[in-house]
């Protein structure tokens, strides 16, 4: 057996809140199995799972049929690491950030059960995802004293580039690394390996909600600044744990000096071309392999999302600490259900499915890991109280494109229908806001504030809060018709910007404009049209004339790169304290009452009339 500094231990650890199945301890010690030579390691990682603890859904292609399966669900993930881990060789377990937020495990829990799922695996190292921000460093202070509340589990939690001010936020008590530390050094079979943890600095400050004396430093300075630290230590084999997207991570590769492995999140990209068989778009390969300033070999590798793939990075390295190889499987987690037509196949057709899984290293049929089940079990029954109540009926799909023409969702038509117009269900949130908001002339909303598809059916106020799932308020604004030209201008911007997140472009309600994204900032708006609360006839904007307009909070206080109404007068804002979740519950409950279902919008309110995209093409 091995055994290192915070290490996976196979004897099973079992707590009375914690229920762990696989623990890490302080030993400094180092004991291997004699086969696993000292140079080689193998790294276990997920990204992103946002509280989504329970498996979704996913159609593939086996056997020569479109098959809907069941993915994921975190207790799948401690069976697939724990079966990966007992297998042998020098393991270190990585979680690349976004554990929080998305799911009503978050809205309800707070982290606790994200925490304790979490601490079913034990993971070596968590670096901090944006997201762990969107309650403030109050919030993610709570989170972390869930995750490492078991002294049988100490989690080392990684960014090097965060810097709480000391004395003011709760994430530090007597100096900045009380909480967050840049980096943690893992020794494996007499060998050091530095893990340097990273958070996508732009996207946080301007997409979460950190305190403002928490700072984030450059990216990549602060990584050369600690490889170098490192080094000085005598530590050559340098993992950067990442949370800043896929694209980043390439670039960043070519910029330093002395990284070998990226282990990366925050863009939920789904990485090996072997899922092209199965139907999906994988955004390249597992692992991508580039090379740092000096031209040595780097190996770059994240697991997609939502608690759906175990990523199994297997990396060589030579006497040096420079990488030789570098392979791996990204462990796409299935149940044992597969269906057509919502029929469950039988006979030769499912034996047809199970050989086509079998023979298909990236596919794992896995069985939830009972101890993490029973767990989630004593959350799941809270949740599934709250998802039950029913609000109202949805008549028609209501796709999301955060946007236009983007082409992620994953519901069948919703790439087509979402091209010229971007979110259905974005611009009718914008609509139940500017309702709820009883003095508004218009609404602003930002599309990351939206995150999922929503299907024709009943919607439940379950279906609300997984929609909207941040606690954000909504909040009443005044701003003049440049200023609210000049904010459309700002989220677009941020949207193309690969410091700055997709999840800014704007929609609206009593707003309307045409957008060319191929165009320098400052002109890509123009035919901005008001119809205030909707009531009336379309009109040209009037620069000078003072409008109130309703936002959530996060928008309010210039997230998501909104830095006009960053700078507006706080006495132009009055935060209404409306849940904003509850507030578009409210919305349907009405729309319901009046005896309406939920539909899509005329074309005519959809925030965005005519979409050029970035290469010049009307969509």
């Amino acid at each position: 057996m091995m055994k290192f500094q915070h290490s996976f231990l196979f004897s099973v650890c079992i707590s009375t809140l914690g229920l762990m199945s696989g623990c890490n301890n302080d030993d400094t010690a180092a004991a291997t199995s004699p086969a696993a030579p000292a140079t080689s390691l193998r790294i276990l990682h997920i990204n992103d799972h946002h509280s989504h603890l329970q498996p979704n859904s996913a159609t593939l292609t086996l056997a020569g049929k479109a098959i809907a399966v069941k993915t994921g669900g975190f207790p799948r993930v401690v069976t697939k690491i724990n079966e990966l881990a007992a297998s042998g060789g020098n393991v270190l377990k990585l979680h690349a950030g976004d554990a929080t937020t998305g799911d009503l495990y978050f809205t309800l829990f707070k982290g606790k059960a994200d925490a304790e799922q979490m601490n079913q695996v034990c993971f070596d190292a968590f670096t901090l995802g944006n997201h762990e921000f969107d309650s403030g460093d109050a919030g993610l202070k709570n989170f972390l004293d869930f995750l490492n509340s078991n002294a049988a589990c100490k989690t080392d939690v990684l960014s090097a580039n965060v810097q709480p001010k000391v004395g003011t936020s709760p994430l530090t008590l007597n100096s900045a690394t009380d909480y967050i530390k840049p980096y943690t050094i893992k020794e494996i079979n007499g060998q050091k390996f530095g893990i340097i943890g990273l958070t996508i600095a732009g996207k946080t400050k301007n997409s979460s909600s950190p305190d403002e004396t928490t700072l984030f430093a450059n990216e990549a300075t602060t990584a050369q600044k600690y490889i170098d630290e490192l080094a000085g230590q005598g530590v050559n084999k340098i993992i950067l744990l990442t949370h800043q997207g896929y694209d980043n991570d390439q670039t960043i590769a070519k910029q330093l000096k002395g990284v070998d492995v990226i282990v990366g999140g925050d863009s939920h990209t789904l990485l090996g071309d072997g899922f092209k068989a199965f139907g999906l778009t994988p955004s390249g390969a597992y692992p991508t392999k580039t090379t740092d300033a000096n031209g040595k070999q780097v190996c770059i590798a994240q697991a997609s999302q939502y608690s759906d793939v175990v990523g199994e990075l297997n990396i060589e390295f030579n006497a040096s600490g420079e990488v030789s190889a570098c392979s791996g499987t990204p462990h796409l987690l299935l149940s044992d259900t597969f269906k057509v037509s919502n029929v469950e196949l039988t006979g030769a057709e499912r034996e047809a499915t199970l050989k086509a899984v079998a023979d298909a290293p990236e596919l794992s049929i896995v069985t939830s890991d009972a101890t993490a089940q029973a767990n989630l079990d004593s959350y799941s029954k809270q949740v599934d109280v709250l998802k039950q109540s029913k609000i109202g009926v949805v008549a028609e799909t209501l796709c999301h494109e955060r946007i236009p023409n983007q082409g992620l969702s994953k519901t069948a038509g919703c790439t087509v229908a979402t091209q010229s117009h971007g979110s259905d269900i974005a611009n009718i949130v914008s609509k139940a806001f500017l309702e709820m908001s009883l003095t508004s002339d218009i609404c602003l909303q930002n599309g990351g504030g939206v995150r999922i598809d929503v299907p024709a059916g009943d919607i439940t106020l379950g279906t609300a809060y997984t929609l909207l799932p941040f606690a954000n308020t909504l909040t009443e604004m005044d701003m003049t018709g440049k200023e609210i030209i000049d904010s459309l201008e700002d989220g677009i911007d941020f949207a193309l910007n690969p410091q700055g997140s997709t999840g800014s472009y704007p929609y609206a309600a009593g707003l309307r404009w045409d957008a060319n994204l191929s165009i320098a900032k400052g002109v890509r708006v123009t035919n901005v049209q008001v119809n205030s609360r909707v009531t009336g006839a379309w009109v040209a904007i009037d620069p000078a004339k003072t409008y109130k307009v309703v936002t959530n909070n996060f928008l309010a206080t210039g997230g998501d790169g909104y830095t006009t109404i960053k700078n507006l007068a706080a006495a132009k804002k009055l935060n209404t304290y409306l849940d904003y979740a509850q507030s578009f519950a409210d919305y349907v409950i009405r729309e319901t009452g009046a005896g309406r279902s939920v539909v899509k919008l005329p074309v005519e309110e959809y925030s965005t009339q005519q979409f050029i995209d970035k290469d010049g093409v009307l969509r």
